[in-house]
């Protein structure tokens, strides 16, 4: 690889979205599997997606590729046709989008760092998509091919359309309203009455549920689109901090409802509305069965006190509304069937854990026969429990259920601790029911899948080749491929994937491109995350692209993931409870371990790493300079106390209040100064979005001061207008650049 091209990748890397932009996402097959919906960008450097439709309806007798380009070549008998079903372009007129406050922390929530259609909302049938766009509100006719606005009050965040497609549900102004498809009836369904503050909003979801429980939404319609569940939040209580931009001293802070550890969380409650009864003025707010702005509405009623968190919602048509509410401490859940008629609640299922329980995308769910569907931590293992039977053992690690069938449950997986084979770093598709288990997927890589009717969309990325393949299948049958406009990397990862030390830490290595063992030991860099829900080393090619272009830099990179990542078994996953620092542990072990395989310069080693990765860093050279010695921090949590409730509570077992001495010890600063620090004192660079909201600056700014106090020197990297992501091309170009400099400078390797 040429100078010219290793100094391109940062640019491209920025400019691509990690080569993400212009790869199809966020299918929705149709339940008569005709259609394929689904989201992408013109070109791998456009951030702007449209909404694109893959008609199958020809597609019977034979395999097809889609032609990417309206309703052109490519439609004919025995052919998928790609169309654009929604273009931003065309529907703003060329006009620069525009977000709201609102739509702004909502992307950041879900590190949605593309613009234009980023999130849509189909219909029962699949026929109806409602999205917004700029404030705005649209719908898709996906059968006819025609969009139109509905012209509301805004801006609107979140529209769903009714399962029968007459209606469309969306959030704005704190309120949750509803419109006619036809663009007529627009009113307020649930709104504040006159005694409420404007810290009460209802229809969207609280920080914590965004942030930390994967609950993006706060309204779910019923199957009969006669009725919704709506959440109601209160952040009075919640304390507030202010992010302001230094940059800019003539604006005024931005005020944020941030729950930290040991704190009051938002109140969260949940409303049955009628949607026939908003077309009144109703009266004023009350409890069950009373009626305030908007539809008449009934309160679910559960022990909020003891189960303060609404962790999920289902409501579909083989059951009642099905909730799981969650203790604040998480080793405690109920799974609750609602009674629509007077907003009761029974108990369909209870679990408890001594360590945590953990959350799972779109489950509790009802199978069609009515029988519960949920991933539980059984025996040593995660498995897939349909009613009261486990369906999987602990060959497999259950990760998620993609579909819940008449006949069967798809789900994810990858091999559990009793699996012949450890599979580093895939995740496989499995056809799951009482006669057995099916693998779908084909070959060593990440494999997902969506599905609808007799036809199923699977996404698949590979350790060898770069991007994501988007293959649609009927009963098993490629029947087309779905059109991916991503730009091909210049440089090719080759990870070598290990199990590495003792306890056997996943891992995977890169060495420069052409490297010899001539070449002589190499410097190290440790590139991990490292901590819960973060899983780095995965068979995938795109996802050690940066590790390769820093191993091309001259450095053998380690991807490790140790104790507390996910992915392998509930006990590796738990093990850090009241202990996160087995997670340096391991990523020492792991180190060691592969020095015994690979040319390491054990006198030169270095640790990179973002947000949980940061905080790993920064402990590295603090507590480990016997082992690293220089690391960059990128938005660090350095005060544990700064950090959430949800997230910090469940992993050390309370607040600050109920375990001080957990807290402090984990921290890299406490209000004492640095957190036993260790000698000799390592280079260390600190990187922070002024602008975060979810790791404030005050991470940062606390360790730093408290770094000079010691007399230890650092550098400080602020990023103006930046938040826990960098989307910003010249930012993330940039970052790359700077961190490797330091990098070898700190190592003296260049």
């Amino acid at each position: 690889m040429t100078l010219r091209q290793q100094l391109s990748f940062p640019r491209r890397h920025a400019r691509t979205q990690r080569f993400t932009l212009g790869a199809p996402r966020a299918f929705t097959v149709s339940p008569d599997g005709a259609r394929v919906t689904f989201l992408r960008s013109a070109s791998g450097t456009d951030r702007v997606n449209s909404l694109w439709v893959l008609d199958l309806e020809d597609s019977a007798t034979g395999p097809a590729t889609g032609s990417g380009s309206g309703s052109g070549p490519g439609s004919g008998p025995g052919e998928g046709r790609e169309r654009i079903a929604a273009d931003p372009a065309v529907l703003l007129g060329g006009a620069a989008e525009r977000l709201s406050p609102e739509e702004r922390a909502r992307r950041e929530r879900s590190r949605e760092g593309s613009g234009g259609i980023v999130g849509y909302a189909v219909d029962g049938a699949g026929q109806l998509a409602a999205f917004a766009l700029s404030g705005r509100l649209f719908t898709a006719e996906l059968l006819a091919g025609t969009t139109r606005e509905l012209h509301v009050r805004g801006p609107v965040i979140d529209p769903r359309p009714s399962p029968d497609g007459r209606h469309v549900a969306y959030a704005a102004d704190g309120a949750l309203r509803v419109i006619g498809a036809d663009g007529e009836r627009d009113r307020e369904l649930a709104g504040r009455s006159a005694d409420e503050s404007e810290d009460i909003t209802y229809g969207l979801a609280e920080f914590i549920a965004a942030e930390e429980m994967g609950r993006t939404r706060g309204y779910w319609w019923s199957p009969e689109s006669d009725r919704l569940l709506v959440a109601r939040v209160d952040t009075a209580r919640v304390r507030r901090w202010w992010i302001s931009d230094p940059a800019h001293p003539e604006r005024e802070p931005a005020k944020v409802a941030y729950p930290a550890a040991g704190t009051p969380n938002a109140d969260v409650r949940l409303y049955l509305v009628d949607v026939a009864g908003s077309e009144g003025s109703g009266g004023p707010e009350g409890a069950n069965g009373a009626q305030g702005p908007g539809g008449a509405r009934t309160e679910v009623v559960w022990d909020r006190t003891r189960y303060p968190y609404l962790a999920r919602v289902h409501w579909s048509a083989a059951g009642a509304p099905l909730l799981l509410v969650q203790s604040r401490d998480q080793r405690g859940q109920l799974y609750l069937a609602v009674d629509t008629a007077t907003g009761a609640t029974r108990t369909v299922h209870r679990d408890e854990d001594p360590a945590w329980l953990e959350l799972f995308a779109e489950l509790p769910a009802w199978a069609p026969d009515g029988r519960l569907v949920r991933i539980a931590d059984e025996g040593g293992a995660r498995v897939l429990m349909v009613g009261d039977r486990p369906l999987t053992g602990p060959q497999l690690h259950v990760r998620a259920v993609l579909d819940i069938g008449e006949h069967d449950v798809l789900v994810s997986a990858s091999a559990g601790e009793e699996a012949a084979d450890p599979e580093i770093g895939e995740i496989h598709v499995y056809r799951v029911n009482e006669l057995g288990i099916e693998r779908l997927s084909e070959g060593a890589g990440v494999h997902s899948a969506v599905r609808g009717g007799e036809v199923t969309v699977r996404v698949s990325a590979r350790p060898d080749t770069p991007g994501t393949t988007a293959q649609v299948l009927r009963d098993g049958k490629r029947l087309a491929t779905v059109a991916s406009y991503a730009e091909q990397p210049a440089l090719t990862a080759r990870p070598r994937f290990q199990e590495a030390g003792a306890h056997r830490i996943p891992s995977a290595v890169l060495l420069p491109t052409g490297y010899q063992e001539s070449d002589g030991p190499l410097p190290v860099l440790l590139d991990p995350y490292g901590g819960p829900h973060g899983q780095r080393v995965v068979a995938a090619q795109n996802a050690y692209l940066t590790s390769q272009w820093f191993a091309d830099q001259g450095f053998a990179v380690i991807v490790a993931d140790g104790r507390g990542t996910p992915g392998r078994s509930p006990a590796w996953e738990k093990a850090v409870k009241q202990n996160l620092l087995l997670s340096l542990d391991d990523q020492v072990e792991a180190l060691h371990a592969l020095a015994e395989r690979f040319p390491l310069d054990l006198g030169r080693v270095a640790m990179r790493g973002w947000s949980f990765g940061g905080y790993l860093a920064g402990l590295a050279v603090l507590r480990r300079p016997d082992v690293f010695h220089a690391a960059v921090s990128g938005a660090p949590v350095t005060d544990l106390r700064l950090y959430d409730t949800h997230y910090q509570e469940r992993y050390f077992g309370g607040g600050p209040q109920e375990v001080p001495e957990v807290y402090a010890r984990h921290s890299l600063v406490t209000d004492d100064g640095l957190s036993a620090p260790e000698s000799p004192v390592r280079p260390l660079m600190l990187i922070h979005g002024l602008a975060d909201d979810n790791v404030v600056v005050a991470h940062t700014l606390r360790l730093s001061a408290a770094l000079l106090a010691a007399g230890r020197p650092h550098e400080v990297l602020p990023l103006t207008g930046v938040t826990h992501m960098t989307p910003q091309e010249e930012v993330a170009e940039n970052l790359l650049l700077l961190q490797v400099d330091f990098l070898k400078r700190s190592l003296g390797t260049g």
